[in-house]
């Protein structure tokens, strides 16, 4: 797929790192936001209806309900209430993506439409304005904001017996990393019952460099150059790539009972990936090591590809969709 990588990468990160994430770094180490750039991308509003609110007005977080129209449209007397999915969006951490983003929205509501399911796309704070882990605090604090202010549509339409953490790309390292968080509190966040995460291409690294990242060094969706820039843009000032915000495998291996309060909880994972993403070595390496500490976990890693490639090519997005309405369903 290196020619369609080619056609949609309209910045080439090798050449222009900085300008391909949005940003120019200034002198002082600081950096510019430059105004984000947007692509054609289909949207399916006629299929979900849509609603914003504020998370935390102080921090200027915000989460979209997003929800098929079709359930709304019911004259049922008896209202049929779908799985709620918590959707983390990706952007290493950096980028200036929201949910006002137009493939971010047209990814949500294809996934709406067709599990179907309510989503809640959740914003939160970009390094190096605000460095991790206040993207991992942000997120925590949409889960309390769910379970203690819910929106009408949600409780009437969300069965909170059956919610999922989502996340693509860097969503999908904090969907894990607020996995292991929340999983020893589950009890405060009832009537919201996490059932499973779902990582999607999910960000992680770490200092040794991977077979896939040389590999694809030069990959025109994630280049290790902007992988490089978007970790030392995001970690804790003077953390290096074996932080394990960055890489997960470190705190696993120190840590033996890691999973244990998620296999208390019975949480399953679906880790989702793709050979032509520089990132899938990390990826199968984190399922295999989850797998053998007991956890349940459903991979599905395909041929070809790219990083995110659901977001470019609707085929590709309503298989991803079928994955994971057989997960939420299962």
């Amino acid at each position: 797929m290196s020619g369609e990588n080619d056609q949609i990468a309209l910045i080439d990160p090798n050449v222009d790192p900085y300008r391909y994430l949005g940003i120019t770094r200034n002198t002082d180490g600081s950096i510019t936001r430059l105004q984000e750039s947007t692509l054609p991308f289909a949207t399916h509003l006629s299929l979900v209806f849509t609603k914003d609110l504020i998370i935390n007005p102080t921090k200027n977080t915000l989460a979209r309900i997003i929800i098929p129209r079709k359930i709304l449209n019911s004259h049922n007397n008896t209202t049929t209430k779908l799985p709620l999915v918590v959707y983390f969006h990706g952007g290493g951490f950096v980028m200036a993506v929201s949910v006002d983003s137009p493939y971010l929205q047209s990814f949500c509501e294809t996934l709406v439409a067709e599990i179907p399911a309510i989503i809640v796309s959740v914003d939160y704070r970009y390094a190096p304005e605000y460095r991790l882990p206040a993207a991992y605090d942000d997120c925590i604090e949409s889960l309390h904001w769910i379970k203690n202010n819910p929106d009408e549509l949600l409780k009437k339409y969300a069965d909170f017996s059956k919610c999922f953490l989502m996340g693509t790309s860097a969503g999908g390292n904090i969907t894990y990393h607020l996995g292991l968080q929340v999983a020893g509190i589950s009890e405060y966040l009832k009537p919201l019952e996490i059932k499973g995460l779902i990582l999607h291409d999910a960000f992680f690294g770490g200092n040794e460099r991977t077979q896939s990242e040389l590999r694809l060094a030069c990959n025109k969706i994630l280049s290790l150059n902007v992988s490089d820039i978007m970790w030392e843009l995001g970690l804790p000032i003077g953390s290096d790539r074996d932080h394990p915000y960055c890489n997960p495998m470190v705190e696993i291996k120190s840590n033996e009972n890691l999973f244990d309060q998620v296999k208390i909880q019975g949480w399953k994972f679906l880790v989702i990936g793709c050979d032509g993403d520089p990132l899938i070595d990390r990826q199968t390496e984190l399922s295999k090591i989850l797998k053998e500490k007991g956890v349940q976990v459903v991979d599905i890693f395909n041929e070809g590809g790219f990083h995110g490639c659901e977001f470019f090519y609707p085929k590709k997005l309503k298989e991803l969709a079928v994955v994971i309405k057989e997960f939420v369903r299962g």
